[in-house]
C-alpha cells in the first residue's frame, strides 16, 4: 500500500512540472511571435525575447539553445496549427455538393480564424532577413492550400483547363491574402464582420466566373 502511495506521488510531481514547461514554452514562443515580427530575425535576440516572456535569460536557455532553435520550434507550431485550420476548412463538405455561399463560409471563417489569432505568422515568415530554412518550414503547407482550392475549382469548374485552374486558384488565394490586413486593422468586430462579408462577396463573384468559364455544376451553383 505505501509503495504504491509513494509511487502514485512520485507520477505525479513529473506531470506536474511538465505541464509548467510547456507553459513555459508557450510563453516564449509567444514572445519570440511578437519580437521576430517586428524586429526581425536578424535583430532579435535571445535577451529579448526572454524581456518580452518576462523570464531571465537563464530561464530560456533551459528551453531553448539559441534563437535559431526558437524560431524552427515557431515555424514547427505555426505549421501545425495552419494544417488544422487547414483541415478544418476544406475536408467537412463535398465542395461540389453544397452552394457556393455555404462552401466560402466554410472555407472562409476557419482561415480568417487563424490568421486572427496568429498576427505575426504573416510578418515573421513573409520577412526577407528570415532563414531559408525557416521560411521553407512552411512552403508544403502553402503548397497543399494550393492544391486544396485547386481540388475545389475541379469540382465545381470541371471544365477549366488546367493552367485556368491553378491561375484561378493563386488569384482566389492572393485576394483572400490581400484583405486579411484589413479585417485584422478593424476598429471593432462589426467592421471585423462587415470587411470579411466584403471579402466573400468578392471570392463569390470571381468563384462564379471561374464556374461559368469552366461548365459549373448547377447542383452546387
Amino acid at each position: 500500500m505505501n509503495g504504491d502511495g509513494g509511487s502514485g506521488a512520485g507520477a505525479r510531481q513529473p506531470v506536474r512540472r511538465q505541464a509548467r514547461g510547456e507553459r513555459r514554452i508557450a510563453q516564449i514562443l509567444d514572445a519570440a511571435a511578437g519580437v521576430l515580427a517586428e524586429s526581425g530575425y536578424e535583430a532579435a535576440t535571445t535577451n529579448r525575447i526572454a524581456a518580452a516572456a518576462g523570464i531571465s535569460p537563464g530561464s530560456l536557455y533551459q528551453f531553448f539553445p539559441n534563437k535559431e532553435a526558437i524560431a524552427k520550434a515557431l515555424a514547427d507550431r505555426f505549421t501545425a496549427q495552419m494544417g488544422g485550420a487547414h483541415r478544418t476548412a476544406f475536408e467537412a463538405a463535398d465542395p461540389a455538393a453544397v452552394p457556393l455561399a455555404e462552401l466560402i463560409d466554410r472555407v472562409v471563417d476557419p482561415l480568417m480564424a487563424f490568421n486572427l489569432a496568429n498576427p505575426g505568422f504573416k510578418a515573421l515568415f513573409a520577412r526577407p532577413d528570415m532563414p531559408a530554412e525557416l521560411t521553407a518550414a512552411t512552403r508544403p503547407i502553402q503548397d497543399a492550400l494550393l492544391g486544396r482550392v485547386e481540388a475545389i475549382l475541379a469540382a465545381r469548374a470541371p471544365g477549366l483547363a488546367g493552367d485556368d485552374r491553378t491561375r484561378g486558384a493563386r488569384v482566389l488565394i492572393q485576394v483572400f491574402k490581400a484583405l486579411v490586413p484589413l479585417v485584422a486593422q478593424a476598429g471593432s468586430q462589426d467592421e471585423r464582420d462587415a470587411l470579411t462579408a466584403e471579402l466573400k462577396r468578392v471570392l463569390a463573384g470571381y468563384m462564379t466566373a471561374l464556374e461559368a468559364r469552366g461548365g459549373a455544376r448547377t447542383s452546387g451553383s
